[in-house]
């Protein structure tokens, strides 16, 4: 029996609590992630069937030692980290309250870390679309070399995932800005 497993998964950076909860029940069923690779690669180890609290920080490394101390003096295992966001998990059992079972103290600090994604991670995006793909796009339109046919296909199909992706992950993130405000 094979006691390894890898699964690919996509999550944007604003699908970090879908993410959360598909690692919990990912552990539920037995599945104890072992580390993640970079893009949406999850490796598995077979386990025995737990309940297990998964939460992610977003740090873009910007951790330090002091860091990893405070999560280990409250009981979070650090798995690991890709793309600047920390991986952690904590038994429930383990948790007295259902506070413990969260990593952010309050809701300004779920705030902070989505304010710093959107710094760090959707303000590039949308630089990187207005400067590169955008531009490239609509030179390629108004070229008429038969290869500029393949470029325009390419810078489409670009823009298109570019502007989802930008959206979505906007209003997303506004939107749980928004609900951590609110609370």
């Amino acid at each position: 029996m094979n006691n390894r497993k890898t699964v690919i998964r996509f999550f944007t950076i604003a699908d970090y609590e879908e993410e959360e909860a598909w690692l919990q029940n990912q552990h539920k069923n037995a599945w104890k992630l072992l580390r993640m690779i970079f893009p949406c690669f999850y490796i598995f180890e077979k386990s025995t069937p737990e309940d297990v609290a998964y939460r992610l920080d977003y740090q873009n490394n910007a951790e330090t030692s002091n860091y990893f101390q405070i999560f280990r003096d409250y009981g979070w295992e650090y798995i690991g980290q890709c793309v600047g966001w920390m991986y952690f998990r904590k038994p429930l059992s383990e948790a007295d309250s259902e506070q413990d079972s969260e990593i952010f103290s309050d809701n300004e600090s779920r705030v902070d870390m989505i304010n710093h994604v959107v710094k760090t991670r959707m303000c590039p995006l949308c630089i990187l679309f207005l400067c590169c793909v955008l531009p490239n796009f609509l030179r390629s339109i108004g070229t008429a070399d038969p290869l500029a046919t393949v470029f325009t296909v390419f810078f489409s199909v670009m823009t298109l995932i570019y502007l989802y992706l930008i959206i979505y992950c906007g209003l997303k993130l506004r939107k749980l800005r928004k609900k951590y405000t609110n609370d």
